[in-house]
């Protein structure tokens, strides 16, 4: 007998475990059933339609295995705790007229190339933060994120962060914010984080890094790459992730065109339409106008949340380690470029 048949080899993955190519379908399937048999699968599955399909799907359970190294039990627990979060939370549902308001200064947003491997690419420039509602935030993150997955090549799963650093300042900084946006990419969009491109941090930023590197897994710190302009290795490692001419000139590249509110807005109403007829089904009329009613409520409570405050409490070491920033922000006038380790 082949004995490459009796031993196939290991598969890597982007987890510390090598599991094969052979063993992982009974690893997923181990997962599935573990989640069928809770008492309560009956009330999500109800909940959640065509999207309990989904999130039950073998690449989905494959990366919820991966991110808790095939580890059976611990992807479970997980996976319960994301289609809990999904039933109450209903991502797919939100749509542009819940978000628009924290969109139109262009903080966050889809750009409208693909990396060279087909990768959707978050664009986030911290500077143009328009809101101390970490509530608001956190569903404008959901909404880009759910948009960004929609845009994914069925081979491909994961995404890009172009972080833009330019005109960066203290009052940009909130751990609430950060520590929830950490909690829900990692508990709840397990996998999808191919690269995080921090371009050009400022010197400040070292402390802000070190308080949130903690709350960040391994596997997560390891995508973070830091990069400047100044570097002369910078342009090389640009190019091999994207076509110079399509990225935009704030990361060194040739595209020019600028963030524009209107034609983005008309993109991502484009979008929900699509979204909205892959995941129910224009057939359905009644599901629809259910969807529109729920819709129409959500919006009226995000215009009451909004304004919500963003404060965190009590003074921590955290705080402590933010006066240091502040320090060096006053010290050198902002903070200039510097080279952190992640």
């Amino acid at each position: 007998m082949n004995p490459q048949l009796m031993n196939p080899p290991l598969r890597k993955t982007n987890s510390n475990v090598s599991v094969s190519a052979q063993d992982q379908p009974k690893l997923i399937n181990d997962v599935r059933n573990a989640i069928e048999k809770h008492t309560s699968i009956d009330k999500i599955k109800q909940k959640l339609g065509d999207e309990y399909s989904r999130c039950l799907s073998d690449q989905s359970i494959s990366r919820y295995l991966r991110a808790r190294s095939w580890n059976v039990k611990k992807a479970e627990k997980m996976l319960e705790a994301s289609l809990i979060w999904r039933m109450d939370y209903k991502p797919e549902e939100i749509c542009w007229e819940h978000v628009a308001a924290e969109a139109e200064t262009g903080k966050l947003y889809r750009s409208s190339f693909m990396d060279k491997q087909g990768r959707s690419i978050l664009v986030m420039r911290p500077k143009y933060q328009n809101s101390k509602s970490t509530r608001a935030q956190i569903k404008y993150l959901v909404y880009c994120m759910e948009n960004a997955i929609f845009h994914l090549a069925p081979e491909q799963e994961q995404m890009v962060w172009l972080i833009d650093f330019h005109g960066f300042s203290m009052s940009n900084i909130s751990i609430k914010s950060t520590k929830e946006t950490a909690r829900i990419l990692q508990d709840h969009y397990p996998e999808r984080l191919g690269l995080a491109v921090l371009y050009n941090p400022p010197k400040f930023f070292e402390p802000f890094w070190k308080v949130v590197k903690p709350f960040l897994e391994p596997k997560t710190t390891s995508k973070v790459k830091f990069v400047y302009a100044d570097d002369p290795n910078t342009n090389n490692f640009m190019q091999s992730l994207f076509y110079i001419d399509r990225l935009e000139s704030a990361f060194g590249g040739k595209n020019e065109a600028k963030f524009d509110i209107r034609i983005y807005a008309e993109r991502m109403k484009d979008d929900d339409a699509k979204r909205l007829a892959s995941h129910k089904g224009e057939s359905s009329t009644s599901n629809s106008n259910n969807i529109t009613l729920r819709q129409a409520s959500t919006a009226s409570e995000f215009n009451q949340t909004n304004t919500d405050s963003d404060s965190d409490g009590e003074k921590t070491k955290e705080e402590e380690m933010l006066a240091e920033a502040h320090k060096i922000a006053t010290a050198d006038g902002g903070g200039s470029a510097v080279r952190i380790e992640p």
